[in-house]
């Protein structure tokens, strides 16, 4: 849908390029055919996976108008962006601004305060919506959550990763710390239903079972305890943050309740322009690529890191949804067909080091498409 906003002034930017030995190309983008680039989007994105009914029409959960005395005043909170929304607002140029997909006491907020402690966090309904305020410059950047270490990957933020032109510029690794939420001076033990996103639900099944109780799907976790707080029962709590717990004034009755007590979330901060990479410290490479047809090639492509002594710390691969099918051979009249895909990889080798040159040197002779998402210091877990 079309977005409507006020004009605002946008300086067209160059695409930053990273010298190679052997042919000159610009790495940020390089494709052997129009139809392999990608074009940015000006539609919303659906949510991650099929439409919930809502927990709050199932239990009779209505958010009334006005606060209950033991909660703040939830209308002074900070209403999220939509996308026919969007329009130029002025905030403190002192701070930066950052864009996340939910309400205030989202984890995404938390990881965008864990990089930028004194910023000014800005919701917005959906992730597209994130990206759209910073290409807008209504923000200077976007946190977006990208894989989860017993949820795994977020597949749609990697397709948006490749459909719109910003940058990663930081990463986040955040603990996760789900905390059973209730009203101020209820007992967990009168916690019959609770309210959450269906992942941090399935995350937190044992702790859940032990105490018998009732699990409802929410929009996310911090939607959860806005909820809960406005219903004011006693019976009803939420799986969210301490953020969450604090914002909405909900007592918290148990923290870490999550089964993996390892669970981590990581956190891409995404810029309109590129970092400039060094050397000074261990720096991450994030690219995407499509390969050219023939036997053997991802094994080839893949070996380029490993000839350099590169280590890859991520591989995903998504089906290209412009030619999701390829004819294999002609052999059997054209019937059998495969997907097509595109590879994201993350390498460990800053693109100011000339061995990460080399290998993106040689890995575009067996790539149709390749683009540098972003070259990034590494989040050293402590």
């Amino acid at each position: 849908m079309a977005l409507r906003c006020l004009p605002i002034w946008v300086c067209p930017q160059t695409p930053h390029r990273y010298p190679l030995v052997g042919r000159r190309v610009s790495l940020w983008e390089c494709s052997s055919s129009p139809s392999a680039a990608s074009q940015r989007a000006v539609t919303a994105i659906e949510g991650n996976g099929p439409e919930l009914k809502k927990a709050s029409d199932e239990m009779g959960l209505v958010q009334e108008a006005k606060s209950v005395a033991f909660h703040r005043d939830l209308s002074m909170l900070p209403k999220p962006l939509s996308a026919n929304s969007l329009y130029s607002s002025a905030g403190d140029d002192s701070k930066v601004r950052i864009s996340f997909q939910g309400i205030p006491g989202a984890y995404s907020e938390t990881a965008a305060l864990e990089a930028y402690p004194n910023c000014e966090t800005v919701p917005c309904e959906h992730f597209e919506t994130a990206f759209q305020a910073v290409e807008l410059w209504l923000v200077d950047k976007a946190v977006l959550p990208i894989e989860n270490s017993v949820g795994g990957s977020i597949h749609r933020n990697y397709d948006l990763l490749l459909r719109h032109r910003l940058h990663i510029v930081q990463e986040v690794h955040l603990p996760v710390n789900h905390c059973l939420l209730g009203v101020p001076g209820v007992n967990k033990e009168e916690i019959k239903r609770v309210l959450s996103h269906p992942q941090a639900l399935d995350q937190c099944v044992n702790s859940l079972n032990d105490l018998g109780i009732q699990r409802l799907s929410a929009k996310d976790t911090a939607t959860a305890a806005q909820t809960v707080a406005s219903s004011g029962k006693k019976d009803v709590g939420a799986i969210a943050s301490v953020r969450a717990a604090n914002i909405y004034g909900l007592d918290i009755l148990a923290e870490n309740i999550q089964d993996d007590a390892n669970n981590v979330t990581r956190f891409l901060i995404l810029s309109r322009e590129p970092m400039i990479p060094r050397t000074d410290r261990p720096y991450k490479t994030s690219i995407v690529f499509s390969l050219e047809e023939g036997p053997g090639v991802l094994f080839k492509a893949l070996a380029v890191f490993a000839l350099r002594s590169i280590n890859l710390s991520k591989i995903e691969s998504r089906p290209q949804r412009r030619r999701p099918l390829r004819v294999v051979d002609g052999s059997n009249n054209g019937s059998a067909k495969s997907f097509d895909y595109l590879f994201y990889i993350d390498f460990e080798a800053s693109m100011a080091e000339i061995r990460a040159q080399h290998a993106l040197g040689h890995l575009q002779e067996f790539t149709s498409f390749i683009r540098v998402l972003g070259c990034y210091p590494m989040d050293l877990v402590r």
